[in-house]
């Protein structure tokens, strides 16, 4: 009996060590490091995406206060997220499909339930700014395997389509490429202005090997324009009216260059007219012409249900009978609209495009403040919004991460700093002279 008494307070210093680990410095590492992790996987696997934020989800409940985290959830930015998947479970209830469809209709809505997490926990966080190096040097490191796998097509890893592409697909690549090159050009003026010589040609560098990738290797013809819109965004925010007229000038004269001393995206343009001409002279199926019938398809779905649509899950249902009797690549089975409103819109109608544009407005508000962190959110915003219009990327699991990841983790960090200190923009006020006003 006398041997067995010290068992209570051993056992009693193991709960007590169990209880308090979520406390230590090694568990709220952990915490900031999978989301990096998380950052580093988006350009090359779909599985470690996964993975990650599942561990992630683990170690991140039991630090939860949750008092403070429902609090939070009252936030439009973390609200309407959530409010969507809500709709996508209830809008179940009312669909035609088989239960395993509709099921699957939840799905790609369920990776927004990560915002409302990632925003509460990185306003916490000092370590946000991780998670987009992490990002930044995967995609350095695809940018430059893209131009090997250019010229050594042997080094691919896994067959796709293009001669640039290693992995993935060409629009993924090019969702990547422009969101480092836009996200990190601030930097590159930050760099000019502190007279650090030696980083700011680095960044310019890396910042020019991403922009002739998509130039001259190969492009997402969505990219061409939200780069476009993207540019203007930057040269409004960004930029003194004097640079800004400066950098529009240049951008003009780089165009006319880059269109004469580039085949490959003088064949994009191209593709696109010689599509257009197919698809009214023809029956040839064609991208263009396939989108303009998935939109047609779509809006007579819509008029049927206008307010409710048709439920969760029933794009499916629909396309599956849209190809029916045809032949070819018109008799392809598809599960969305390639446009993010009519996709949400089919299946919960006005109700649902409500919700999704509120949600939009609500994360482009959450980053009017100056900063990388804002710009950074901001730009990852515009692109989403810009390239639903051709494709439906807030479900896409590749698009879509790259959007909860921005959001929540430059969210937080953006909510984070204003309760610290003012916001400061981190280059010269948009006004003010600049050393690059000559």
């Amino acid at each position: 009996m006398s041997q067995a008494a010290p068992a209570a307070p051993q056992n009693f210093r193991l709960l007590s060590f169990i209880a308090s680990a979520p406390q230590s410095w090694f568990w709220l590492l952990c915490l900031d490091v999978y989301p990096v992790l998380v950052a580093a996987s988006i350009p090359w696997s779909t599985s470690a995406v996964s993975i990650f934020m599942v561990v992630w989800f683990v170690v991140l409940l039991p630090t939860l206060d949750l008092r403070s985290f429902l609090q939070s959830l009252k936030r439009p930015a973390s609200l309407l997220p959530l409010t969507l998947f809500v709709l996508a479970l209830v809008g179940m209830f009312w669909a035609d499909s088989p239960w395993a469809v509709r099921l699957q209709g939840v799905n790609p809505v369920a990776k927004l339930l990560v915002i409302p997490f990632l925003l509460y926990h990185f306003e916490r966080s000092r370590r946000g700014h991780w998670v987009f190096i992490a990002f930044f040097v995967s995609c350095v490191f695809l940018m430059a395997l893209s131009w090997i796998v250019l010229f050594a097509p042997e080094w691919k890893i896994a067959a796709t389509e293009g001669a640039g592409v290693p992995l993935k697909n060409y629009i993924d690549q090019s969702q990547e490429f422009a969101l480092c090159m836009f996200a990190a050009a601030p930097l590159l003026l930050t760099l000019i202005d502190e007279r650090r010589p030696a980083l700011a040609f680095v960044c310019a560098v890396l910042l020019l090997g991403f922009f002739c990738n998509m130039m001259f290797v190969v492009i997402a013809r969505t990219a061409i324009l939200y780069i476009l819109v993207l540019f203007v965004v930057f040269a409004v925010t960004q930029l003194s009216r004097r640079l800004a007229i400066r950098l529009f000038a240049a951008g003009m004269a780089m165009g006319v260059l880059i269109w004469f001393t580039s085949p490959y995206l003088r064949y994009r343009v191209e593709r696109t007219v010689h599509d257009y001409n197919l698809n009214r002279d023809t029956d040839i199926a064609t991208s263009y012409g396939e989108r303009l019938a998935y939109w047609r398809a779509s809006m007579k779905s819509i008029a049927e249900a206008p307010v409710f649509g048709h439920g969760t899950g029933s794009t499916k249902e629909l396309f599956d009978r849209e190809a029916e009797g045809k032949s070819g690549e018109w008799a392809n089975s598809i599960r969305n609209p390639h446009n993010q409103t009519l996709y949400v819109a089919v299946q919960w109608g006005a109700l649902g495009c409500i919700v999704l544009f509120a949600m939009w407005f609500a994360h482009l508000l959450l980053f009017r403040g100056t900063g990388l962190p804002a710009w950074i959110g901001l730009v990852v915003v515009v692109q989403n919004i810009v390239s639903s219009l051709f494709n439906s990327h807030l479900f896409d699991f590749h698009e879509g991460w790259i959007y909860v990841l921005g959001v929540g983790v430059a969210g937080g960090m953006t909510a984070g700093a204003r309760k610290v200190v003012p916001s400061v923009s981190f280059r010269t006020p948009v006004d003010a002279p600049s050393n690059l006003d000559g």
